[in-house]
């Protein structure tokens, strides 16, 4: 059994880095996700993209819709039907109806934060309940942000 390093935590595949920055995240949960192999091996290549990415639902189950995962090359016969495919995601029965309800509210939409590998090497993707800014919430983000930072640069000057 190989030794653990000291990076050896999650490492994230894809992340959908304007998520924080579109939507006010209230709540996070880590959920499986259904893929083939090939799309496992597409994946650990880092090769993935989430940034259009949502969660819906359909039949009761939570579907991850517009994440493109590339096929991977020298699998050209058992590649999906299509990169863009609705891949299923794995919650527990009473998450699922925590995030189904949630989705049923308005103005509340599912989106994926991040895709990785856990330490057992599982595909996982973080969800988050998500509520949509408007764009001066944005503008106040943003101008806090660079107000921290300037604040930060002038201690750091100052000793």
């Amino acid at each position: 059994m190989a030794k653990k390093k000291k990076g050896d935590g999650p490492r994230a595949v894809a992340v959908n880095r304007k998520a924080r920055h579109n939507y006010f995240i209230t709540d996070t949960v880590e959920a499986g996700i259904m893929l083939t192999g090939p799309e496992v091996k597409s994946l650990r290549l880092g090769s993935a993209s989430i940034g259009e990415a949502f969660a819906s639902d359909r039949d009761g189950d939570l579907f991850l819709m517009n994440a493109h995962i590339p096929p991977y090359g020298p699998a050209t016969a058992f590649q999906a039907d299509s990169p863009l495919r609705p891949r299923k995601l794995l919650l527990h029965k009473k998450q699922l109806a925590n995030y189904v309800g949630h989705k049923n509210r308005t103005g509340i939409t599912v989106v994926p934060l991040s895709i990785y590998f856990n330490e057992r090497g599982i595909a996982k993707v973080e969800l988050g309940i998500a509520k949509g800014k408007k764009m001066h919430d944005k503008r106040a983000a943003d101008k806090d942000r660079d107000w921290n930072r300037d604040k930060a640069r002038l201690m750091r000057d100052k000793g």
